[in-house]
């Protein structure tokens, strides 16, 4: 029943009834499945993507490197748990390399970002640096491209088509 979560995470619209004509299975088989995936907290959520930038709304996100100093006892743990708990965080990621979080963050302009990593998340204790790299154009997320208007390319760099 994997198949379901893929589904589901392409497409949150999905209803039953559908995946279980996709997956040929009942639709009360596809109701307990995704039920019991929900109490599990294998399914956390469900959610639209939004192209913000076709909308006269005004936003703005970054995502911001961390590099932290590890708790005692929490390692990363303790930190991350204060940073994702500000409402303008929308994603908070241990990594591997030169920084131990990514922190993916939304604000109506980029000053407000950047007032928001210097007064709210560089004096967090432990925080050792920060580095914001302001997302400009999101071409493809979650899966979902974003805007059409580019023409597919091979990896050679050629149209395809040509």
């Amino acid at each position: 029943m994997e198949r379901i979560l893929e589904l589901l995470q392409n497409d949150c619209a999905l209803t039953p009834a559908q995946l279980a004509v996709l997956l040929g299975k009942t639709e009360e088989e596809i109701k307990k499945a995704i039920r019991q995936y929900e109490k599990d907290g294998v399914i956390k959520g469900y959610q639209a993507l939004i192209n913000w930038e076709r909308t006269d709304a005004q936003r703005a996100q970054a995502l911001i490197e961390l590099r932290v100093s590890p708790q005692k006892d929490t390692g990363f743990d303790e930190i991350a748990g204060r940073v994702m708990n500000f409402p303008e965080v929308q994603s908070v990621y241990l990594m591997s390399g030169g920084y131990d979080l990514a922190v993916v963050v939304t604000g109506k302009t980029m000053s407000d970002i950047a007032m928001f990593v210097a007064r709210r998340l560089a004096p967090i204790g432990g925080v050792l640096s920060t580095a914001t790299h302001f997302i400009l154009t999101k071409y493809k997320d979650g899966g979902v491209t974003f805007n059409s208007d580019y023409e597919e390319i091979d990896e050679r760099g050629s149209n395809l088509g040509d």
